[in-house]
């Protein structure tokens, strides 16, 4: 099993999401974060003023998925989620040792 976090524009959720059920995946926990990577944040205007905002809105997804699903779920989120722009995100991926469903107590696969 694996963890799959991945590091997406906001205006990209939607699509990622539907991108990800047509291909069986249903479960995800969304997070609103903020950060930067190459992009290291950008300047505005407000009100006159110039002000430089270090850290960006992104959305976070963690999905944990069985090993044989992994390939397919980080191409159908690479696919939805790319725009060729800088700041399109990151995936990352981590051994999941172990799951629980705590209504059921079913562990392992089962429980994803």
């Amino acid at each position: 099993m694996k963890l799959i976090s991945a590091v997406i524009k906001p205006f990209k959720l939607d699509e990622v999401r539907e991108s990800l059920a047509s291909i069986g995946v249903h479960g995800m926990t969304v997070t609103d974060v903020r950060g930067f990577g190459r992009q290291k944040g950008h300047t505005e205007l407000y009100r006159g003023a110039e002000y430089v905002v270090d850290f960006l809105p992104k959305i976070k997804l963690e999905i944990a998925v069985s090993d044989d699903m992994l390939e397919t779920t980080m191409e159908a989120i690479t696919a939805s989620a790319q725009t060729g722009k800088i700041g399109d995100g990151k995936i990352f991926v981590v051994n999941l040792e172990e799951v629980i469903r705590i209504r059921t107590g079913e562990s392992g696969e089962e429980a994803l």
